[in-house]
């Protein structure tokens, strides 16, 4: 579904203000912090603050503002106060905002005190591979174009792609079309609209793909143990590229 410039400037704004949670939670000390506590930090911020919507509450049941995913957790983790962030950890905070009627989406793994080599290069790569599949959004270019791109360079690093989950389109609804795989063939899938919006959220995995889900019914981790990565953005395609709706402060597009 293709949205109107007007409808995309609305998505623009809620996509500015989930950026300035990021930015909120940049200045937190997250060591030493429960994820039940982020949560209800980050609840405070956009409801007080922003006098905006966490859009995750209440869907399809979550009773969370975010979700809060560490070390091999690769989706989906619930906050909890049994979950307290140690150094060497890394988490994705992955968090919705509404406001005015449209939502952004849109999560950031972060590094926890002294954190291992790695661990870091996992997550670098992880926010690289988003970057190659965003840079590859323009009206003509196919869904496959970004998974192709985010894919090889994953690969090229060593890692695997989760399979299991995907991107979506969003706006007035958190999950509209198309499904934007982060894995595929150059030249393939639905072609890129000018208007259409969409998250890339790639997940990366030190080692195999396959994940798990815990019985939470929530709670994704990798079969193997090992790490996971995951960056998220909204982005829109526009006449002459792409758009990215909840860019950071501290971020260069096309990084």
């Amino acid at each position: 579904m293709t949205k109107t410039p007007q409808e995309i400037e609305l998505m623009a704004a809620s996509g500015r203000l989930l950026a300035s949670v990021f930015t909120h939670l940049d200045g937190m000390a997250l060591e030493g912090m429960m994820t039940l506590e982020i949560d209800a930090r980050v609840e405070r911020f956009i409801v007080d603050e922003l006098k905006a919507r966490p859009a995750s509450k209440g869907q399809y049941g979550y009773g969370f503002v975010l979700n809060s995913s560490i070390n091999q957790v690769v989706c989906h983790g619930m906050p909890s106060a049994d979950d307290v962030l140690k150094s060497d950890d890394i988490v994705n905070l992955d968090i919705t905002l509404e406001k005015d009627g449209f939502i952004a989406d849109s999560s950031k793994t972060y590094l926890i005190g002294s954190v291992g080599p790695q661990a870091r290069r996992l997550v670098r790569t992880t926010y690289e591979a988003m970057w190659k599949g965003i840079r590859a959004v323009r009206p003509g270019a196919r869904l496959g174009d970004i998974g192709f791109a985010i894919e090889r360079h994953a690969k090229q690093a060593g890692y695997c792609v989760v399979r299991d989950y995907c991107g979506h389109g969003i706006g007035r609804e958190m999950h509209e079309e198309p499904q934007v795989l982060h894995f595929g063939r150059a030249g393939t899938g639905v072609t890129l609209r000018e208007g259409m919006t969409f998250t890339i959220e790639p997940m990366l995995n030190q080692g195999v793909r396959t994940v798990l889900t815990e019985d939470d019914g929530w709670t994704v981790v990798t079969s193997d143990g090992k790490l996971s990565a995951q960056f998220e953005h909204t982005v829109a395609v526009k006449r002459d590229g792409v758009r990215v709706l909840t860019l950071r402060p501290d971020e260069t597009p096309g990084r």
